[in-house]
């Protein structure tokens, strides 16, 4: 008789997705809490960057400097707060002890830049010893411990076990196709705020800021969306918004293919996260956890692919793995 999984306490579960942003909130609070408190002595422009010696070399004024950290601390928060709501995997409380690390050595930063500048003749006086960044560090290490306590324990991974390679009936030398797409709302949603905090970092005067999140986000959007195809040349993978272009991820052709089966992927506790993932023995484009079509290639490594229908894809690539067999058998 198998033993069940062990969740963790409904409690904990329920609170996960306020536990996973609370650092972040913190985070922000204390930002607007030390601006408003030091506002009236800060130089502007004000110093945001220091290079090694501790001495200023970025500037920008102090309302940019706000809505920029206010920006990134929204956006990091949403980031790691979205996997949260999704059913807990194996390594949903690393990614919030990872948050509570991250949102800790930012908002200290962030804080201490404010209270630095503050009461400064200019800008340019302003110093900050580096001995600062092993500080924040050092605030890191706890705050990650505290978060990865207040996770409550990881669920016990089970083992999923692939299905049975199928195979589709079809006659002779008759050619089928199958096609889906696959997105992620969350990761699109991520990049939209990316973009906003880039188009908000360029208007505060961080202008190279502004461009490389613009950049970031507007990539983000653009692989959110999949086309997922499995047809007479193997399984190809093309990004939706850029089809105009013919660009494709991936295209594996059938005689590569040693076998195609189909499960449940857990995207968090077998990746780490969402995206175009790589892994020792495994890679994969994994946008949500949930049905997905794994394929064991010639070479021993898998590939999978989170997709609904993915019992009927691997059916169909099967047949055509085994057609291309049979051809460079003949």
């Amino acid at each position: 008789m198998k033993s069940s999984p062990h969740p963790a306490p409904r409690s904990t579960g329920r609170l996960r997705p306020l536990i996973a942003t609370a650092p972040f909130l913190a985070a922000l609070a204390a930002t607007v809490v030390v601006y408003v408190s030091v506002s009236a002595r800060l130089p502007d422009p004000l110093a945001t960057h220091f290079g090694a010696d501790g001495r200023a070399d970025g500037f920008t004024s102090p309302q940019g400097f706000l809505t920029g950290c206010l920006a990134v601390l929204l956006v990091l928060g949403i980031g790691f707060g979205l996997p949260a709501l999704r059913e807990p995997s194996a390594g949903t409380p690393w990614l919030i002890a990872g948050g509570f690390a991250t949102a800790a050595a930012l908002g200290y930063l962030i804080c201490l830049t404010l209270l630095g500048n503050a009461g400064a003749p200019d800008g340019a006086a302003v110093r900050l010893p580096m001995w600062q960044m092993a500080v924040a560090l050092g605030l890191a290490v706890p705050a990650g411990a505290l978060g990865r306590l207040l996770a409550g324990p990881a669920p016990r991974p089970t083992e999923q076990a692939e299905g049975e390679a199928p195979r589709l009936d079809l006659p002779g030398a008759t050619a089928a196709g199958w096609s889906r797409t696959i997105s992620s709302p969350p990761l699109v949603a991520l990049g939209v705020l990316v973009c906003g905090g880039g188009l908000v970092s360029i208007l505060g005067g961080e202008v190279l800021t502004g461009v490389m999140l613009l950049l970031t986000g507007a990539v983000a959007v653009a692989v959110t969306s999949v086309r997922v195809t499995v047809d007479r040349r193997g399984l190809t993978l093309a990004p939706t918004l850029l089809s105009a272009f013919r660009i494709r991820f991936r295209r594996i052709a059938p005689d590569r293919v040693a076998e195609a089966t189909s499960r449940r992927i857990d995207v968090f506790a077998e990746f780490g996260g969402w995206g175009y993932r790589v892994r020792p023995e495994r890679s994969g484009l994994v946008l949500r956890s949930g049905d997905g079509l794994v394929l064991r290639l010639t070479g021993g490594r898998r590939f999978m692919v989170t997709v609904d229908d993915a019992a009927t894809a691997a059916a169909l690539l099967n047949t055509y793995a085994d057609r291309a067999r049979t051809r460079q058998g003949g």
